[in-house]
């Protein structure tokens, strides 16, 4: 199949480019490369542009009229950011996506699968969720996704479109086969962070030690990117399936490894990858931060037929592989 991908050139949007690709489909990029990178794009069709760009839709369309579903990856997903500019995030996630909305439907493509977010979940006495679970989003870049998945199920309610909304938890790691990872180069997640940290000889701040953890330390569910793209894979190839077991045409799935990962024990899976100990301190939380949760993905084990591969230690060790060869690239 020839699958339409916003965000192509970010890194969640270029391993599930780079999925699709082994698995024998043929994915067509739009990128407006704000933070997306364009060398993660060599030999695949792409477009540099906006979602909101309804002439550039319609050539991508008039020019590939076999694109048969779109996975929309296109965001700004960075919390503390939000916070401090919630009108760009709400214009750029939420004002730019419904003319993207409206420009697929123009164009007759009614498959979408969507990346949202396990960020919109409230903590839960185990601090596990499922889909059912309640939602409490506390930052702009949260409430973004709950009005986006509220705006889509308003649109299925028409019968012009079908959608998959894929609650996203915590993406670590690269392409096993290193042809892309972390597009940033200094990106503001926990993992980047103790990187950057292992590179400088600086202490890792673990930001918030009182949360109701069994180390205080705020806990996540990581995943490994490969795991997440494949989803994104079954979640296409098994499109139809899952429509006819949803009488809404709606359904959202969370995506994540099933088990929570605190901050420190986090550190130990780095630890144990580099073989030696990330010297930590305590401050406070950032703007946004959440206690956390992590994932009981009932739905994606029960439709898609898939579970997670790869560990935590697989995570932190093929993000290392990434940036030793990011870093020699940007050297040379």
């Amino acid at each position: 199949m020839k699958v339409l991908v916003t965000g192509g050139a970010g890194f969640i949007g270029s391993t599930v480019c780079s999925a699709l690709l082994d698995a024998g489909h043929t994915p067509v990029i739009l990128d407006n490369l704000v933070t997306g990178r364009e060398a993660f794009t060599e030999g695949r069709i792409f477009y540099r542009g906006d979602i909101a760009d309804g002439a550039l839709l319609d050539r991508i369309f008039a020019e590939h009229p076999d694109i048969t579903a779109t996975v929309n990856c296109a965001a700004l997903i960075v919390v503390p950011e939000s916070v401090a500019q919630p009108l760009r995030y709400y214009r750029e996630n939420v004002a730019k996506t419904i003319d993207f909305l409206s420009h697929l439907g123009r164009n007759g493509c009614r498959r979408m699968v969507f990346s949202s977010t396990a960020a919109l979940y409230g903590a839960s006495e185990d601090f596990s969720v499922d889909e059912d679970s309640a939602l409490e989003p506390s930052s702009p870049y949260s409430r973004t996704k709950v009005m986006m998945e509220q705006i889509l199920a308003d649109c299925v309610a028409t019968g012009e479109l079908d959608v998959i909304s894929l609650r996203y938890f915590n993406p670590i790691g690269a392409d096993p086969k290193m042809r892309t990872g972390l597009q940033l180069r200094y990106p503001s997640h926990a993992l980047g962070r103790m990187i950057q940290c292992w590179e400088n000889g600086e202490a890792f701040q673990i930001t918030g030690v009182d949360w109701p953890t069994r180390d205080g330390s705020g806990i996540r569910d990581y995943i490994h990117v490969w795991d997440l793209a494949a989803a994104h894979v079954a979640a296409l190839e098994k499109f139809d399936e899952v429509m006819a077991a949803t009488p809404d045409r709606y359904r959202v799935m969370n995506l994540g490894s099933g088990e929570g990962t605190t901050v420190r024990e986090l550190l130990d899976a780095f630890a144990a990858v580099t073989g030696e100990k990330l010297p930590a301190v305590e401050t406070a939380p950032r703007p946004g931060d959440v206690v956390g949760a992590f994932a009981r993905s009932r739905h994606a084990r029960a439709l898609l037929g898939w579970a997670p591969r790869f560990t935590v230690e697989d995570g932190v060790r093929h993000a290392l592989q990434w940036r030793t060869l990011d870093n020699a690239a940007h050297a040379a």
